[in-house]
């Protein structure tokens, strides 16, 4: 299964963002963990929280910058491409949720980009049960990277 990771590092500082190989290796478990096997191609786009904050109120209503937005593409009938959508990680978001979380920052990194490719095919957590589902196939495909499990409290 063929896939294209495009990143773009639109925030002010890199510090502690990772490097576009990690982001093509969690896409690519994402993708494998959810039984993808058609080619796939996604865009990642890392932003500050100015532009989370403005990205999260025009789209979802919520005037406050989130951790990852998930974009899926609609492509007109007839049309086939192999692009699932786009992401939008805030990266100083991701950092204050890592620390106060007490995660590496790379795995919550792991983490925000899986759950999001995971949204981009079709995945949810609008209720219980759906997010049950998400946090089960979000938590094999983390395990299968050495991350530990995101939901359980760090000790």
């Amino acid at each position: 299964m063929p896939v294209d990771v495009a990143v773009g590092y639109a925030a002010a500082s890199r510090k502690g963002v990772p490097a576009s190989a990690s982001f093509r290796r969690w896409v690519e478990a994402a993708l494998k963990g959810a039984r993808r096997r058609k080619a796939a191609e996604v865009s990642i786009r890392i932003v500050d929280a100015e532009e989370g904050q403005t990205l999260n109120l025009q789209y979802r209503g919520r005037d406050y910058a989130t951790n990852v937005l998930s974009f899926p593409v609609e492509l007109p009938p007839g049309v086939t491409l192999p692009l699932i959508g786009d992401l939008v990680i805030c990266a100083p978001v991701v950092a204050r949720e890592a620390a106060e979380q007490g995660k590496k920052p790379a795995d919550h990194w792991a983490h925000l980009t899986v759950h999001g490719i995971l949204h981009l095919l079709g995945y949810d957590h609008i209720d219980d049960g759906e997010a049950d589902a998400m946090e089960a196939l979000e938590t094999r495909i983390l395990a299968g990277l050495g991350i530990a499990n995101p939901y359980e409290p760090v000790a």
